[in-house]
């Protein structure tokens, strides 16, 4: 279960495919030097490596634990967190005025996918603790940022998310949990939240929980729910942790997959109510923790690159190593390794090809995501805000939909070995299945994009980012090569469809059929992730193309990007018309049984 993380595919991306360069030229973020991102990757890759990863399996075997109201990480996990602080990598994408390294998130994408990869159940804490930082710095008060925000950023303390109740999953006007005045600026917080991850363990001296909760006068539904800081110690002047709040871990969930992350059922209020401060104004808690629950359902997108990346490494290095049958090239031989097979290449390549696409995406959004919040201009701002608006359900849903089935086509190779779980290859399985279920359901995000994202401005940003991706199959046409030839075609029809798509659903939400716009939501993110990933693809080919043009050039690293952006044309994208009709065609059926006919 080694993991060895794929820094030259990450610099490649970044700085060959993504554009880093022209992110680094933005204001605030010219600390993002080629010579310096090359560094943080190659240290980054040495820790994830090094320290993460052998800790992956220890962490699933042994799981957390509650004893007394005291949970405990699994063996080698503090250590792991210390180094991981005392490094200053919980810090890089954050203002330099709270302690923070000032680097892009485009950066920081990159670096959070070798700690997902290499150990998904710790990437998870400093993955809520970012987002929690994100949204404290966007929404909090001065004296609430110069008392939370350089401990987190540090990683000092870490951060929570709890929105989840038990009759209030995806339903978050349904929020139980009951915020009153106190009189005295403070809150008191009473109610029972449950899927915390992190919510409880004994990494560090304090854990600042972001909690969702309603005043007694609220408006019924979201427009009344509230946002309040609830740490489990209270600060001191001094910055210490004081008394201990109440608020207690009432038990853990035992799960299928990330066993070593803590999942907390949080009891508030046993007492006389923990004591909770207000972030911003009260009622407008849903639109604060948005701005964390964007932030987390694109690291959650980067989790699905991550342990898909994870999946193929494992899967190649155990068909080069299995021997099994003879080589149909040579019948007359002994047996060969399992990689010598058309199957299990075309399983490996299927893996390598949508992992890569996943990956070129996610880091293009986070272009997007600095360009959004740094570049100088308001309205190029507003432009690549729209666009990372877009981005965020396809991210997240498109992403975490590969992982788990490139970790279950990572079982397949393994064959009877891969259910066996000493392998290793079933827990990726079991750890991806998560990722397409929190920071919102796949199908939510489908619904997101289709009303939100493409139904509520009648298509614009959408038809804005085809506009884009039809730039690059312009540039593909006088570009040399039958791959590029290939992979303009396949592009281009693609491109196609998803522009018939955008108009079908613009106009099924303007006859008022809400239900056949939602019946074909699923569909419509496949094609836009199958797309927008077969563009990344196109471009990362037109560089290889460039680049093995060049003296000294890596020529066998730029040849395989060649062979599998052609291979996900041919495989991936020339499948993306035929989704069309399912888009279509899903209204018809979906809602015509009645409830007794299933």
């Amino acid at each position: 279960m080694t993991y060895t993380a794929p820094v030259d595919d990450l610099r490649f991306v970044l700085n060959e495919v993504v554009g880093l360069d022209a992110i680094a030229a933005l204001p605030h973020c010219d600390g993002a030097a080629p010579d310096l991102v090359d560094a943080i990757l190659e240290e980054a890759g040495k820790f994830a490596s090094g320290v993460l990863a052998p800790l992956n399996r220890i962490g699933d075997k042994e799981g957390a634990t509650l004893e007394n109201g005291v949970v405990r990480t699994a063996t080698g996990w503090k250590d792991a967190y210390a180094q991981f602080t005392e490094a200053g990598w919980n810090s890089l994408p954050f203002e330099p005025e709270h302690g923070g390294q000032g680097l892009p998130w485009t950066v920081a994408f990159a670096v959070n996918e070798m700690w997902q990869s290499s150990n998904l159940s710790f990437g998870l804490c400093p993955l809520l603790t970012q987002g929690a930082v994100d949204l404290l710095t966007e929404h909090a008060s001065a004296e609430q940022k110069a008392v939370y925000l350089a401990k987190m950023i540090s990683g000092e303390w870490t951060g929570t998310m709890n929105l989840t109740e038990p009759q209030a999953g995806s339903d978050l006007a349904a929020v139980r949990t009951r915020a009153a005045r106190a009189g005295d600026g403070s809150y008191r917080i009473t109610g029972q939240k449950i899927f915390i991850t992190y919510g409880e363990h004994d990494l560090t001296e304090n854990i600042i929980h972001l909690v969702l909760a309603r005043l007694p006068d609220a408006p019924a539904g979201i427009k009344g729910i509230s946002l309040f800081i609830v740490p489990k110690f209270l600060p001191e002047a001094d910055g210490t942790p004081g008394r201990r709040n109440d608020l207690r871990c009432a038990s853990l969930e035992h799960k299928l997959g990330i066993m070593a992350s803590p999942t907390a059922v949080m009891a508030y209020g046993d007492d006389e109510g923990a004591i909770g401060y207000l972030v911003g104004e009260e009622n407008r808690g849903i639109e604060y923790m948005f701005t964390m629950m964007n932030n987390a359902r694109l690291g959650v997108g980067i989790q699905g690159v991550a342990i898909a990346e994870r999946a193929y490494q494992q899967a190649r290095d155990y068909a080069k190593s299995r021997v099994q049958s003879k080589d149909l090239a040579d019948p007359k031989g002994s047996g060969v390794a399992i990689i010598k097979h058309p199957d299990v290449r075309r399983m490996l390549l299927d893996m390598r090809a949508k992992t890569e696409a996943a990956r070129a995406l996610a880091l293009y959004a986070g272009t997007q995501l600095d360009i959004s919040r740094h570049h100088a201009d308001a309205t190029v701002r507003a432009a690549a805000l729209a666009r990372v608006d877009v981005l965020t359900p396809i991210v997240k849903a498109w992403s975490t939909d590969i992982g788990c089935e490139v970790a279950s086509t990572g079982v397949q190779i393994h064959g009877g070995m891969g259910f066996i779980e000493e392998t290793g290859a079933a827990q990726h399985y079991r750890d991806a299945r998560i990722t397409p279920i929190y920071e919102g359901t796949n199908g939510i995000h489908g619904n997101d994009l289709t009303f939100r994202k493409t139904g509520r401005d009648k298509g614009a940003a959408a038809r804005a980012f085809v506009a884009d991706m039809r730039a690059t199959v312009a540039e593909l046409g006088t570009a040399p090569g039958d791959d590029l030839a290939v992979i303009r075609s396949e592009l281009s029809a693609g491109l196609d469809a998803l522009d018939k798509a955008i108009d079908w659903m613009v106009a099924t939400q303007a006859e008022g059929d809400l239900q056949g716009a939602a019946a074909g939501a699923v569909a419509y993110l496949k094609l836009w992730g199958n797309v927008a990933g077969g563009w990344m693809l196109a471009r990362s080919a037109m560089t290889a193309m460039e680049g093995l043009r060049r003296p000294g050039a890596n020529a066998s690293f730029l040849e395989a990007k060649l062979i599998v952006a052609r291979f996900y044309a041919e495989q991936v994208l020339a499948t993306a018309p035929a989704l069309l009709p399912t888009i279509a065609s899903a209204r018809n059926t979906v809602m015509a049984l009645s409830e007794d006919q299933f």
